[in-house]
């Protein structure tokens, strides 16, 4: 439980929000699409601010299951309710009133620390579909089912890290539900490398 707490408030760092704020002086939430995660803060506030809060949520969810097996001993329990619980740390912050981001990033760090190689065949995969399609929202959906699919396919894991692990990716296409509204309207934003000039 210890574990699962603490996975939770790590998950719920805003650093979306605190890095636009620290270093623009501005609320993410009143730019673009309202998001805090790193797709908006590129899309609002630059490519190099994009790319600093991609890296600080990976990081989110690779330390929070560090943490939570060196806290449980490295208890599969205990790693299943930290991935979970970082995830909703992400989506639902107390710190912003529980409106928090997407997860994606957090989803990418907490399955580099349970299963790197599964992450390593993903990446191709999310490359590939934002090259042709332009959409970052269509990657994250396809992949939130592909990376769990590809972890359980690679390491074969216990049943309740899976279960995690598609529950997680589960939480990430439904977090996405405004943007799949928007891909079958022909409304969502494209995704170009440049992002907005800060």
């Amino acid at each position: 439980m210890a574990a699962a707490l603490l996975a939770y408030f790590i998950g719920g760092l805003p650093f979306g929000y605190w890095f636009v704020r620290f270093s623009l002086g501005k609320d993410i939430r009143t730019m673009g699409s309202g998001n805090i995660g790193a797709t908006n803060v590129h899309r609002s506030a630059g490519g190099k601010a994009g790319v600093a809060v991609l890296l600080l949520d990976i990081l989110k969810g690779f330390v929070a299951l560090w943490l939570a097996a060196l806290i449980a001993g490295n208890s599969v329990p205990a790693l299943a309710f930290a991935l979970v619980a970082v995830m909703l740390g992400h989506c639902y912050p107390v710190l912003l009133r529980f409106k928090g981001g997407k997860a994606v990033a957090c989803f990418v760090g907490a399955v580099l620390y349970l299963g790197p190689l599964a992450l390593l065949a993903t990446v191709p995969i999310y490359v590939a579909i934002v090259a042709f399609s332009k959409y970052i929202s269509l990657a994250s959906i396809l992949c939130a089912l592909i990376l769990p699919t590809l972890y359980w396919a690679i390491y074969q894991p216990d049943p309740e890290l899976l279960s995690a692990a598609f529950a997680a990716g589960l939480l990430v296409i439904y977090r996405h539900k405004g943007n799949i509204e928007r891909l079958r309207a022909g409304t969502e934003n494209t995704f170009s490398l440049r992002g907005k000039a800060a």
